[in-house]
């Protein structure tokens, strides 16, 4: 049994600490937060040992009914690996804590590449991880361009890639960036980070990427633009989404032509937080001719890299060797089949 101890109980943490509470061969030994809020309690109701940072606030938990099981280091030295879901910038100033424990662990995609020298996709590079003490998941909008620049490259070969981020705003829990009104180039100059973050997984690739950033919170949505080395085939490439594990296909049938009513379908369908953790790619978006594809892709930012959390930690601890088999066991615990399957 991997123990796991999620350091960071926020947007990420909370999703991969129930993830792993659903795998066979993990256990959530705790997770940290740093002041009791509404997620403290969630935690508390589900059962996760709760650490803080500063123990100094110890008071302020249990003055709300928390009980407080010890500091992060206390988490850390219990653990046989570390998920850091702590935000952007923060993670790197834990580091020097687990290498002094000598622990595993995993960092998210708002941390630079360098800070643990290997960024991961499951459906990529998933091999190249096994036995690592540190690695990086990079974020939602590179998971979402790994997983299909890859598929499209084994069938194909890429010449190049064009891709066009319309990110959301913020997150639908966050209010403290206010109300939005306006599109916001992120950044203005070109390429995004996203590009460059592609390559940290999938360095032959040939990729520019453009971003903004527009008032709403559910999701991000991708255009797409793929030169290929080998003629392409619409019908083909609906296969490849169809037949991979962490890709659905919204088929025209179903009516959907936003992330609103793709959030929707999530919930009618039971998901747990109306989560999606595959690529959602419309099916009547994508248009083959020759050498040219291009496609629409939405990408729930809150999900997605939850599962590929869950494939790192087994590869890291190098119990599973196969990469499709731990995509298939971390899939078959969260009883996730892409969306294809469902309408």
């Amino acid at each position: 049994m991997i123990k796991v101890a999620i350091n960071g109980y926020g947007t990420i943490g909370k999703r991969v600490a129930d993830a792993v509470a659903a795998q066979k061969d993990m256990k959530v030994i705790g997770v940290s937060k740093t002041r009791p809020n509404a997620e403290a309690f969630v935690a508390k109701q589900r059962g996760y040992p709760l650490y803080i940072a500063d123990l100094s606030k110890k008071a302020a938990f249990e003055k709300v009914g928390l009980s407080v099981a010890g500091s992060v280091e206390d988490m850390c030295k219990a653990a046989d690996i570390i998920v850091d879901a702590t935000p952007g910038d923060v993670g790197a100033t834990n580091k020097p804590l687990y290498e002094k424990l000598g622990k595993k662990a995993l960092w998210q995609g708002g941390e630079d590449h360098e800070i643990a020298g290997f960024s991961f996709n499951s459906s990529c590079n998933y091999k190249d991880a096994i036995g690592r003490q540190f690695v990086r998941v990079v974020s939602c909008n590179t998971t979402g361009l790994c997983r299909i620049i890859h598929a499209i490259d084994n069938e194909y070969g890429v010449a190049h890639v064009h891709a066009i981020m319309v990110r959301r705003g913020s997150d639908p829990g966050e209010i403290k960036k206010g109300p939005i009104d306006a599109i916001v180039l992120d950044p203005v100059s070109v390429p995004s980070h996203h590009g460059p973050d592609v390559l940290s997984v999938l360095p032959h690739i040939s990729i520019v990427t453009m971003a903004m950033i527009v008032p709403t919170t559910m999701m991000h949505m991708h255009a797409i633009r793929i030169t290929t080395k080998k003629e392409v085939s619409k019908e083909r490439v609906i296969d490849l989404v169809k037949n991979h594990p962490r890709m659905g296909l919204i088929k025209k049938s179903a009516g959907i032509r936003s992330t609103a009513e793709l959030k929707e379908f999530a919930m009618d369908l039971g998901r747990p937080r109306s989560d999606l953790y595959e690529n959602c790619i419309f099916e009547d978006s994508i248009y083959a001719n020759k050498t040219d594809l291009c496609f629409f892709q939405a990408i729930h930012q809150e999900a997605d890299v939850v599962v590929e959390n869950i494939d790192a930690i087994r590869a890291m601890m190098g119990g599973q060797k196969d990469g499709a088999a731990s995509i298939k066991t971390t899939n078959d615990a969260l009883g996730f089949t892409p969306i294809q399957n469902n309408h």
